[in-house]
């Protein structure tokens, strides 16, 4: 019964739109489903290794340094932030970049997916503070809590295949040049804006 509580509240976390769903997305637009996919499987990676970390109390030492988390977090917004550059530059441009430009097989996507999502604290707060509140009393926590890590993982995948399949159906229309440009600028703004939200923010 936990678990599907659990499975919900995931569906519900993944509907927000953030940095995952900026970074899948913009690697779905510029390159297909394939890039968007290996993206989705990146930022999967990094929400695994979040999860393991908290079931083993490693993500704790974060919550726990100011310096540790202030490092990430100004990592972490400045890998946005020159994601976002290189999507308005792009822009600028005009024209798309060749296919091999724009990502090296599936290693380009799916490192950009793992790296935002280990950069980013908030993921590593995020999974302390809403993976135990589902461990029900009396189980086994660590193991309670990397198979929570799992379900969630799963209804990401999920989740992020619909959003990838319904952004490649509508690709005869979101590939037009003034379209596909102004996605890029928009995609650009919002990184950059993830960026500079994550240098402002405290804890």
């Amino acid at each position: 019964m936990y678990l599907l509580a659990f499975a919900g509240a995931c569906v519900l976390v993944a509907m927000v739109p953030g940095v995952s769903t900026a970074i899948i997305l913009r690697q779905t637009l510029r390159a297909g489903r394939g890039s968007g996919l290996a993206a989705t499987l990146g930022n999967e990676t990094g929400i695994l290794l979040w999860g393991l970390a908290a079931a083993f109390g490693l993500s704790a030492l974060l919550v726990a340094s100011q310096v540790a988390y202030d490092v990430m977090r100004v990592v972490g917004a400045g890998v946005l932030i020159v994601m976002g550059a290189q999507a308005l530059w792009q822009a600028r441009k005009g024209t798309p970049a060749p296919e091999g430009d724009v990502v090296p097989g599936w290693r380009g996507p799916y490192l950009a997916g793992v790296g935002t999502c280990l950069a980013n604290p908030k993921a590593a707060v995020f999974a302390m503070s809403f993976l135990p509140q589902f461990v029900p009393a009396g189980q086994n926590v660590p193991l309670t809590l990397v198979t929570l890590a799992l379900v969630w993982v799963a209804v990401d995948l999920l989740w992020y295949g619909a959003l990838i399949w319904t952004v490649t159906k509508a690709k005869a229309w979101l590939g037009r040049p003034a379209v596909k440009r102004r996605l890029e600028q928009i995609s650009g703004v919002v990184l950059i804006g993830l960026g500079v939200r994550l240098v402002v923010e405290s804890r």
